[in-house]
């Protein structure tokens, strides 16, 4: 047996204090393989040993809330004996060695999530951030990530029907691929993962061990140096053809009652799955290494344990249903094999050539993982603008945010993607939410992904409220009533105070706005170390604490979209508006500026507005709704006509000037088309409802017109499609992967 020496421990991601404590939990010094098992196990990605004190702030129950975080996903109650169960995870380090690859078993990865607690998935969806366009490496990162995205969700077979892209400088050496999927069960079939019943089987299924992925799981714990490239062997490879057997196989057997608990093997592969599994139930585990299949000749239990080979599940099988179960997985042409039993020990013992290779107790290993209170630094306030920058041409300063990075059309990424698979997809990428028919229902489950990193970046907490709220206004935009939420805490080193008090500042707005919006956390993924040294001296990205938001409308069929629907329609802004231009794109793009405060969240105002749009989607009474966001209100306009191809003509009084009108990233806004039918009684309501709702124009034929006291601009609908659609195409050429 090799001496575990410090270069080992330390290649394994171990601290000196953290071995020292493996060495009090064994009484004796690990052999390499308990070692490794320690590492993954103690990894940031397993353990969250630096933000599970902080995550136990976050709000995480309702009355519709079935499970909440600890489970594969999150499972909330959408009425009539069904549940939603969703869940959005992180591939960011292996996306940035091998982006087509790191992509895909991100999808595959986040589908078995879903699956595994016992729904059939019926959305995906992704949060994307890529570096400058301008970068050597990006045009290849994004080309391989988005067809990765594609190549393995086409092929499984689940539509991947919205998300969301930025760009920005600090994600050059590190870009985030965060994806999310959605799947429907019965409420009295959710399976769950802690095992029972000393004695039982434990069933291993899906495709073969391989090497693919060893150490993946502590790789994605630690910052990029110069020497990324070396680490493609940790990537895994993904199949999806074998998933959607996986998905079938597994649906088929939990129809029976055959199954005890389930885990799929994600992250740190067959460790953390049995370790989980035990830990959960407060049982031992035994497992025979010879029994695991395999598709290397040669592998180790170190091998075995810590790769993160794909399309991979462990079952606790009651007793005597072992000829069952493995009946439908060779039916489906997958592996089946009983790899070991439920003890009573609390302990991992595993087995291989007839020797007792590693026996660790189980405890140290999962709920007495290191815990870090890591020092944190508030971030220091953001002065106001010193300036009140103007636009001196309001048609230029359009088109330029219309093909700007964060603006520009994404079609030619969801082209890439079926969103029709499955013939449930009510609406499709490219509005403020998708919207997913439950199968043989009525029902609608409206999906978003959201966040604005530099707001965060300025102000954490702001920026975490912000991140929140956006994702139940848009849900809250297709006429949905937001349920919950899951998310991906994407953030830098948090051994820096600076860092670290990005990530307590961006949960506390969280956690304020999950609070006042009642739209509690039901699961998660929290990445850390999202830094490289490789472009230059600890580049860290953004904070970026992604949001994936779930609603339920009662009827599908009345879901609001951004298109404008006639001409003639009156427009209206409603909600607060403050002509707020710190942080906005405008001032990036135009300006070259990134300064001053984020705009401002007022919850009681973002739900009072919110409650009030949806009972008017609702009644029938708004004819098109889009929220304002990026941009302001004049991309918002110009996104609602495009999506239509019909214009629109404003000729109201400008409180804030041009530029803080039309380009301000006010929250809490939506701009909405309604008939001249229901105009009186719309107005009505919103004074009624205490709702600010302003009429600023209305739809007209093919162009945007601008009547303003401080001039008159016209752009035709034409140049702003070409500035719009122009961005990608441009960037990538011909390339479609």
């Amino acid at each position: 047996m090799s001496a575990i020496t410090p270069q080992i421990i330390a290649e394994h991601g171990l601290s000196p204090d953290e071995y020292d404590r493996v060495l009090h939990a064994m009484g004796r010094e690990p052999n390499l393989t308990e070692l490794g098992i320690f590492s993954v196990m103690w990894s940031e990605h397993c353990s969250y040993k630096s933000s599970r004190i902080h995550l136990k702030k976050l709000p995480t129950t309702a009355p519709w809330v079935i499970c909440g975080p600890g489970e594969n996903a999150g499972v909330i109650d959408i009425g009539d004996g069904q549940a939603a169960i969703f869940k959005m995870e992180s591939h960011n380090h292996p996306s940035y060695i091998e982006p087509y690859q790191g992509a895909a078993t991100g999808v595959g990865g986040i589908l078995r999530d879903v699956f595994t607690m016992g729904a059939r998935p019926v959305a995906n969806l992704n949060a994307l951030r890529f570096g400058s366009p301008d970068h050597p490496k990006m045009r290849h990162l994004i080309a391989g990530v988005v067809h990765g995205i594609g190549g393995y969700g086409n092929c499984v077979g689940v539509p991947t029907v919205g998300g969301e892209v930025n760009f920005h400088p600090a994600y050059d050496g590190n870009i985030l691929v965060n994806a999310m999927t959605v799947g429907v069960a019965q409420t009295d079939k959710i399976f769950y993962s802690a095992a029972s019943g000393v004695g039982n089987p434990i069933v291993y299924v899906g495709s073969k061990t391989g090497r693919d992925g060893i150490h993946g799981a502590t790789m994605a714990s630690a910052d990029f140096g110069e020497d990324s490239e070396e680490k493609r062997p940790t990537v895994q490879v993904g199949d999806p053809f074998t998933e959607k057997l996986l998905i079938e196989a597994c649906l088929e057997l939990m129809a029976s009652d055959a199954i005890v608990a389930i885990q799929d093997m994600g992250a740190a592969g067959l460790t953390s799955s049995s370790v989980e599994m035990a830990s959960k139930g407060g049982v031992g585990i035994e497992l025979i290494m010879d029994d695991v299949p395999q598709r290397e000749t040669g592998m180790t239990p170190y091998e075995m344990m810590l790769s993160e080979s794909q399309e991979r599940m462990l079952m606790v099988l009651k007793p005597g249903r072992e000829a069952f179960a493995e009946a439908i997985f060779r039916k489906w042409e997958l592996d089946f094999a009983v790899i070991g039993t439920v003890t009573d020990t609390g302990r991992m013992i595993l087995k291989w050539h007839g020797d007792v290779v590693a026996d660790i107790p189980l405890a140290p290993l999962a709920d007495e993982a290191p815990l870090y209170d890591r020092p944190h630094v508030p971030t220091p306030k953001p002065a106001e603008l010193a300036d009140d920058p103007e636009s001196i041409d309001l048609a230029a300063d359009l088109l330029t945010l219309m093909g700007s990075p964060d603006i520009a059309s994404r079609r030619w990424i969801w082209e890439q993607y079926d969103s029709q698979v499955g013939a449930d997809t009510v609406q499709r990428p490219g509005g403020d939410a998708a919207v997913v028919r439950v199968h043989d229902t009525q029902k609608g489950l409206a999906v978003t992904t959201d966040c604005t990193p530099r707001y965060c970046f300025a102000d954490p907490f702001e920026g975490g409220k912000q991140a929140i709220a956006e994702a139940w206004r848009n849900l809250s935009a297709v006429g949905a009533t937001p349920l919950a939420v899951t998310n991906c805490l994407n953030f830098a080193n948090p051994q820096r105070p600076e860092i670290m008090g990005q990530i307590v500042g961006c949960l506390e707005g969280m956690s304020e706005a999950c609070v006042a919006l009642d739209f509690p956390i039901v699961s998660g993924n929290v990445s850390l170390y999202n830094e490289s040294k490789a472009t230059g001296g600890g580049s860290a990205i953004l904070p970026t604490p992604a949001i994936g938001g779930v609603g339920l409308l009662d009827d599908y069929t009345k879901s609001a979209t951004i298109a404008f629907k006639n001409t003639g329609d009156a427009i209206i802004a409603v909600g607060e508006r403050g002509g707020h231009l710190g942080q906005s794109v405008w001032l990036r793009e135009v300006h070259g500026r990134e300064d001053g405060p984020p705009p401002p969240v007022d919850l009681r105002a973002e739900r009072r507005t919110g409650e009030f749009v949806r009972a008017c989607i609702a009644k029938g009474a708004i004819s098109a709704c889009h929220d304002v966001s990026d941009g302001g209100l004049a991309v918002t306009l110009a996104e609602m006509a495009l999506a239509s191809g019909i214009g629109a003509i404003i000729n109201e009084a400008q409180p804030f000037g041009v530029a803080g009108s039309f380009f301000g990233e006010d929250q809490g806004l939506y701009l909405v088309t309604v008939p001249d039918d229901h105009l009186a009684e719309f107005l009505a309501d919103a004074a009624q409802a205490d709702v600010p709702a302003d009429p600023i124009g209305r739809t007209i034929r093919d162009r945007l017109i601008f009547e303003l006291d401080e001039g008159d601009w016209a752009i035709p609908l034409a140049d702003l499609r070409a500035a719009h659609e122009g961005f990608f195409p441009k960037l990538m050429g011909d390339t479609i992967a």
